[in-house]
Formats: C-alpha cells, sequence, structure tokens
C-alpha cells in the first residue's frame, strides 16, 4: 500500500485508463497547460500530448457535447468541470443526450463518457458556487452517479467509470483533494453500485456519503464514548443505490440516521427513507431520522455557514433522538 493524495488517485485512475485504452482522453477547463485546477491533471498533457489532454474554453456545454458526439463514435471521453455549479450549463447534453441515447437509438448507441468535478460548498463561494448535486443527476435514469469519500474508492470507482459503457456523472469536493489515504501498488476497480462498510457498530445505522462522512466519524467517535455503537454506511454510488446493504444493516441495528450535504426535499436521504418503510419497515424500532443542509440558498457569511450544513452536534442529537435518548 501507498499513502496519496485524493487528486493524485483520480490522476493515477485517469493515467493507467489512458496507457490502456488509447480511446481515453480528457477534456476540460485548465486541465492542459494549468495542470488542472486542483492540479489533478498535473503532468498528463507532458505524457499524452494535446491531442487526448484537450483545454477548453469556458464553454460547459459546448465541450460537454463534444464529449457526447465523441462517446458516441466510440471514444471514452473524461470531461471535466472545473466545479458542478457550472456544469449546469452542460446539463442539457448530460440529461439530454448522454442519458437517453441508449434509449433513443433502441440500444444501438452507447455513450461511454464520464462527466467530473468538484461538487458541494467550498467555504465562502456563496449560493450559486455552493451546491451539491447528487440528488439532481441520481433523478435521471439512464446516469450512473458516484461521490467517492476516499482516495481508495476514488481510484478505484474511477477506472470503473472509464470503462462502463453508460454516463457516468463523478462528484468529487474541493475540499478533499487535498486528503491522503492508502491505496494498493498495483491496479484495481471497485464495482459501481457497492456501498462500503467503514466502521461496524450494532446500535444505529448512519447512511452517508462524500466529503460529509468526516462529520459523521466525529459524531460517532463521540458517541463511542457515550457507548453508542454507530455503523457507518458509506454509499459511494447514488445511482444505482445499493440498497441491500442498508436493510442489512438496518436489521442489525433497528436504527437509522441519514445524513447529506444537499437540500432535504427530493433528496437521497428522502429515497433512502422511503425504501426502508417500505421493504423494512418491521425492523425500524424508530422513524428514520435525516440531517440536510438546511432549506435555503447556501449563505456567505462563516457563522451561517456552520448552522447550514450537518455537523456531529446535528448528528449526535439525530442519533440519541432515534435512540430515545434524551
Amino acid at each position: 500500500m501507498k499513502t496519496v493524495q485524493f487528486r493524485e488517485a483520480l490522476r493515477e485512475a485517469m493515467s493507467e485508463e489512458m496507457r490502456r485504452d488509447e480511446g481515453v482522453f480528457l477534456m476540460g477547463e485548465e486541465v492542459a497547460e494549468y495542470n488542472g485546477a486542483y492540479k489533478v491533471s498535473q503532468g498528463m498533457l507532458d505524457e499524452f500530448g494535446a491531442e487526448r489532454v484537450i483545454d477548453t474554453p469556458i464553454a460547459e456545454l459546448g465541450f460537454a457535447g463534444i464529449g457526447v458526439g465523441a462517446a458516441m463514435n466510440g471514444l471514452r471521453p473524461v470531461i471535466e468541470f472545473m466545479t458542478w455549479n457550472f456544469a449546469i450549463l452542460a446539463a442539457d447534453q448530460i440529461i439530454n443526450s448522454a442519458a437517453k441515447m441508449l434509449q433513443m437509438s433502441g440500444g444501438q448507441i452507447n455513450v461511454p463518457i464520464v462527466f467530473r468535478g468538484g461538487n458541494g460548498q467550498a467555504g465562502q463561494l456563496a449560493a450559486t458556487h455552493s451546491q451539491s448535486f447528487e440528488a439532481f443527476y441520481a433523478h435521471v435514469p439512464g446516469l450512473k452517479v458516484i461521490t467517492p469519500s476516499t482516495p481508495y474508492d476514488a481510484k478505484g470507482l474511477l477506472k470503473a467509470a472509464i470503462r462502463d459503457n453508460d454516463p457516468v456523472v463523478f462528484l468529487e469536493s474541493e475540499k478533499m483533494y487535498g486528503d491522503k489515504g492508502e491505496i494498493p501498488e498495483g491496479e484495481y476497480i471497485l464495482p459501481i453500485g457497492v456501498a462500503d462498510i467503514k466502521r461496524e457498530g450494532s446500535d444505529v445505522t448512519i447512511v452517508t456519503f462524500g466529503k460529509i462522512i468526516k462529520e459523521v466519524f466525529k459524531a460517532a467517535d463521540e458517541l463511542e464514548k457515550e457507548g453508542v455503537s454507530v455503523e457507518v454506511i458509506d454509499l459511494r454510488t447514488i445511482r444505482p443505490i445499493d440498497y441491500d446493504a442498508v436493510v442489512n444493516s438496518i436489521k442489525k441495528t433497528n436504527r437509522c440516521v441519514v445524513v447529506e450535504e444537499s437540500w432535504p426535499l427530493a433528496s437521497i436521504s428522502s429515497e433512502i427513507a422511503y425504501h426502508l418503510q417500505r421493504y423494512a419497515f418491521d425492523y425500524l424500532d424508530a422513524p428514520v431520522y435525516r440531517v440536510t443542509q438546511s432549506d435555503t440558498p447556501f449563505p456567505f457569511a462563516t457563522s451561517l455557514i456552520a448552522e447550514a450544513l450537518p455537523n456531529p452536534k446535528r448528528i449526535i442529537d439525530a442519533v440519541k433522538s432515534v435512540m430515545y435518548i434524551n
């Protein structure tokens, strides 16, 4: 095993796949000459050249469309958006072209493309630059949606995404690119659609994904000091969701808290709560509790940011609520 940064794990995944398959290429804002806005693609231009590591104008709809066309013609593009907030402009190509093409062509045309970049809030970037898009894209049939929380998951899942024949939305975080973790020395691939039990426990299950898992771990550590055993499930893939992993955990703990960074209405936590009441109702000893971002545009003031996001105190309070602890 070796220790790498999150950004390095992503770079290794892309570079290994580009060496393996000449049809794989990287295209996006500042990916080439500047080595990536967050240095994810550092050194890749030197190795693969300007025909496979391609700088684009700040025109997300345009280069997303070029990527979709390339994928329809047999290539495997990796399209990097500087932030998914900007990629709202590319939603037409992602949702109306990439996601629907296989069905609209009667199964004749696959779109093996990965759209990736920074997702969610990253501090004082205000409302239009601080949005989490997991539920937005998971709503769309034809897309796969991945949001890793560790360098190990990031590399293994990005390699799987590049090899997948369907369009994949790959959501990262500006606040995770410098995170360090261990990955194997050799090649490995993780299956899409399989959750990971990041921490085993017996009293309550917390379902989460992405960088907010850090807050979950802080809460779990504090709860352990009080004698509460928390099981933490990292979904990793948001579409398809590994429902079996969640249900099997609830059969053991009988209680569930879902924590996510996005807004509450029509969210991933809403979907998990529905599925549990439908398929695990007899195992629940308390209603499912959700901890989400506040139902408001994201604030700029640091004091309000702290209040808007899920934090250890809110998570601890949620766990105690489902356990009926005063």
